[in-house]
């Protein structure tokens, strides 16, 4: 599933040419694109989907919205380890990657 998540604006830059930010979702920091909300100042909220701050938002709903989709477990299947997801999904328990050559050394 693909989410718009709010997320509070830490740092902003322009970065060839393009406005980006350092934006904060809940914990999980990502790079976002400033282009369509160009006016759009750090310590603000913003609704953000694949990579776009798409709306302002504020910070009260951004709140509650995150509650919810922590709630929900939407934030750890938005951000989460998509192997990790993927083992789950297969009933695989995740654990440490052994490669070949130590893998036939312990047989």
């Amino acid at each position: 599933m693909c989410l718009a998540v709010p997320g509070k604006v830490m740092e902003i830059e322009e970065r060839d040419g393009t406005r980006m930010a350092t934006v904060d979702f809940g914990g999980v920091v990502k790079e976002v694109c400033l282009e369509y909300v160009p006016d759009l100042a750090v310590g603000e909220y913003a609704i953000v989907h694949v990579g776009f701050a798409l709306q302002r938002l504020d910070e009260e709903s951004a709140r509650q919205t995150l509650a919810l989709f922590e709630e929900l477990g939407l934030l750890q299947e938005e951000f989460g380890d998509p192997w990790e997801a993927a083992a789950a999904e297969a009933g695989v328990l995740p654990g440490p990657a052994v490669n070949d050559g130590a893998r036939e050394a312990q047989r």
